[in-house]
């Protein structure tokens, strides 16, 4: 009777599941702080992959991890057509062609030596209209390459309007844009910068949303809409859920909410110490986030759990 009458479902088809592809690595490498998480050699992640769609998850998000010696302050390994992240995005579009949405990050900061997500000035500044036109290039590779949808995650003003410019300009009037609407400066990201062997120093504060704030997510969605967005997200998931459900009362295109590195390495820690109940809470995270309002759900246990909802 409880799921006769529940008002909120996870199916696998809500799932995304966010995969790390590195270059320069023979087998699988651990990311310490996110147990159960590796970053994959091209042909791991070809099996991964192939998990993920036989379980039925959405869609798969990968993130590219450079060579150290191949990373600069402009992050050419990002467009470059044989850069780690192009070269996966045409590996997995040949291996699974339109069975499931490959989506590809579209962020600079993997790709560069300072760790920024854009092109810094002379003094050190990220310099935001530089950045743009090294997004659109990006994103242009990555539709060449194969990536169905792409996600500007570098939170720099007029980022999606660009993009969708560059798209259509390209030929590729069909690419979707994930926009990354409502990024904030959280300290929860710490093992996905483990993940990517992020070189940053200091923060990201001049260009991620403040935690402090709930009305500017509103006016940065309002311009990611006018702009074009096709699915618009919030980031991180579980420390703001007000403003999934703020996002999601009024707009009319999908919402993404994820679940991002430091949820799932909390959750993990305390099930591997005995302290909850490791199973149920993967689900009720999960479901809270689609209860908010989330219609995807980007989780590093996408697999797991859609092969548990089969």
């Amino acid at each position: 009777m409880r799921r006769l009458v529940a008002e909120t479902s996870v199916e696998p088809r809500h799932l995304v599941l966010p995969v790390f592809v590195a270059d320069g690595i023979d087998a699988p490498q651990p990311i310490s702080s996110m147990p159960g998480v590796v970053q994959h050699t091209v042909e791991s992640l070809r099996t991964a992959a192939a998990e993920a769609v036989g379980a039925g998850v959405g869609g798969i998000m990968l993130f590219g991890v450079p060579k150290p010696e191949d990373k600069d302050g402009v992050g050419s390994g990002a467009d470059d057509p044989d850069g780690i992240l192009n070269r996966a995005l045409r590996t997995l579009r040949d291996d699974l062609g339109d069975t499931t949405v490959l989506m590809a990050d579209t962020c600079l900061d993997e790709f560069t030596d300072h760790g920024h997500c854009g092109v810094l000035d002379d003094h050190g500044r990220v310099d935001n209209d530089a950045s743009v036109e090294r997004y659109v290039s990006m994103a242009v590779a990555q539709a060449q390459a194969g990536a169905h949808l792409l996600g500007p995650s570098g939170m720099m003003d007029g980022q999606v309007g660009a993009i969708r410019a560059g798209l259509d300009g390209a030929g590729f009037l069909d690419t979707g844009i994930l926009a990354y609407t409502a990024k904030y400066a959280s300290a929860f990201y710490g093992p996905f910068r483990e993940a990517v062997a992020s070189t940053l120093q200091g923060d990201r504060r001049t260009y991620q949303q403040d935690t402090a704030n709930r009305g500017e997510a509103m006016r940065e969605l309002e311009l990611d809409l006018a702009e074009g967005a096709d699915i618009v997200m919030v980031k991180p998931a579980m420390s703001y859920l007000d403003i999934v459900r703020d996002v999601a009362n009024v707009v009319d295109v999908p919402v993404a909410a994820y679940q991002i590195s430091g949820e799932y390495a909390m959750i993990t820690a305390a099930a591997e110490r005995g302290w909850i109940d490791r199973d149920a809470a993967i689900v009720e995270s999960v479901t809270s986030i689609r209860r908010a309002g989330a219609s995807i759900v980007l989780t590093y246990w996408a697999t797991e759990l859609a092969t548990r909802l089969l």
